[in-house]
């Protein structure tokens, strides 16, 4: 139940009070003053481990894994195996092997197992998926101002990660390249990182992640033939600018270029992740982001990570912070 576990908690209850079928039963962690305390804000009941929770809870079907990435082979196999299905929020594991040892848990126990990249589900993305042809260049910014949570992985496994789901998403091109840079500043891992990635496609995404900025930064912009498409998460909007031939659009400050901007009802991306998870536990349905995905995602994540670590022993990075 910390920061984000909190939050599945709230939407779960407020999900139930716009009358949707669920009911949030319980709320489990080791901190059992603070499960108490949320538990007797949404009226659920408290529990101080998974076990216990698994052992007095068999109405349960289904539960949200929001616990440091080190744990979530651990719980949610624990969960998956006491026939409860599970959305497990991002990355999907510490590692590929573990990530295979998830996928092979829910095969075996036919269990639905969702990964939580919420980018998603947001209405900009959701909206920008239609319109997605042949990307040829991306240019993705995330950047947010430091606060002492997610310390135990890097920026590109805590924020970039979204983004690389996003447009592995879009391009659906196995990565031919990566290069990339980044330094560790507030914490012990590394805290701001820039990527360059190319596909097989001939795509080329650029990505730049921080978690040291002064400000709140969250856009995606991509060039594909005749478009020039920018979607930003945090304001939940998108604008195409067409060469020619839209004329749906109206006219920008050049004649050839019309400017289109997708109607969009806003949603918060949680609220909308956690209704499709339990849609897909109802119907027995693969879920919009399915474990392959997260480990797609995963894969990249630790590559670029890989090569962070390969460019600061180049440049002798340990020596240069001394």
């Amino acid at each position: 139940m910390g920061a984000f576990g909190r939050n599945h908690a709230r939407v779960y209850h407020q999900l139930a009070q716009q009358g949707e079928p669920v009911t949030l039963a319980a709320v489990v962690d080791p901190d059992v003053s603070r499960a108490d305390a949320i538990a007797r804000e949404y009226r659920a009941r408290a529990f101080g481990s998974v076990e216990q929770f698994i052992k007095t809870s068999s109405e349960v079907q289904a539960a949200s894994v929001a616990v440091p990435t080190a744990q979530h082979v651990e719980l949610a196999g624990a969960l998956m195996a006491g026939g409860i299905d599970v959305l497990i929020e991002k990355p999907l594991a510490a590692s590929l092997a573990e990530a295979d040892d998830l996928m092979r848990s829910a095969r075996r126990l036919g269990r639905i197992c969702q990964v939580g990249h919420l980018e998603r589900f947001n209405p900009a993305v959701r909206a920008t998926l239609p319109l997605v042809t042949h990307p040829m260049f991306f240019e993705v910014h995330r950047l947010s101002v430091f606060t002492p949570r997610s310390l135990d992985v890097d920026v590109v496994l805590d924020l970039m990660i979204h983004d690389l789901d996003i447009v592995l998403s879009f391009v659906d091109s196995p990565v031919k390249e990566i290069r990339a840079v980044g330094l560790p500043i507030l914490s012990g891992k590394v805290d701001i990182a820039n990527v360059r990635m190319e596909f097989d496609s001939g795509c080329v995404a650029n990505f730049t992640a921080s978690r040291v900025s002064t400000e709140r930064v969250r856009k995606l912009r991509f060039f594909q033939p005749k478009q020039y498409i920018s979607v930003d998460y945090g304001r939940q909007d998108v604008l195409v600018f067409s060469v020619g031939g839209d004329e749906s659009g109206t006219p920008s400050v050049n004649p050839q270029i019309n400017v289109a901007k997708p109607a969009i009802t806003a949603e918060e991306p949680l609220y909308a992740e956690l209704k499709s998870f339990l849609d897909s536990v109802r119907q027995r349905s693969q879920p919009l982001v399915s474990l392959e995905d997260g480990r797609r995602a995963l894969a990249v994540a630790l590559d670029i990570v890989s090569t962070i670590q390969e460019h600061g022993k180049k440049i002798h990075l340990d020596t240069l912070q001394q």
